[in-house]
């Protein structure tokens, strides 16, 4: 699999993204439903949104792993808050250094939601490749 970031612009540099992701060579293609701070028993967490993007990240992280896919090859990773100024003042350490860890260059969308399932704050989906 080959892939290329396209991020024309300069201030592109301090999104955590890539405007566009291009993909060639791709053997396989896993398409995440959106993922959130429910625990292994199917309870939404109550608490903070900060826990809640830890939680939804390790979910996240066992999900693409357990199918066979390294988390360094998500193209596309789509976020839903139900605060974008929670999320930027308690949570985006976090998030950034997420992409860092596995080196994550993505195509990605920030949406302020209404709400999200019963006491849920932060859901993640992702498109990842091979």
């Amino acid at each position: 699999m080959e892939k290329i970031t396209i991020d024309p612009w300069k201030w592109g540099e301090y999104t955590n993204s890539a405007q566009a992701v291009e993909v060639k060579n791709v053997t396989g293609t896993l398409y995440c439903s959106g993922q959130v701070a429910i625990d292994h028993q199917g309870q939404p967490s109550s608490e903070d949104m900060r826990t809640q993007l830890k939680q939804t990240i390790a979910n996240l992280e066992h999900l693409i792993t357990q199918a066979g896919y390294e988390m360094k090859n998500i193209v596309r990773l789509n976020v839903y808050t139900t605060s974008i100024n929670e999320l930027f003042s308690t949570s985006m350490d976090i998030y950034s250094e997420f992409l860092k860890k596995y080196e994550i260059k993505q195509a990605t969308t920030l949406v302020e939601v209404k709400a999200l399932f019963s006491t849920l704050t932060i859901e993640l989906e992702a498109t990842v490749v091979k």
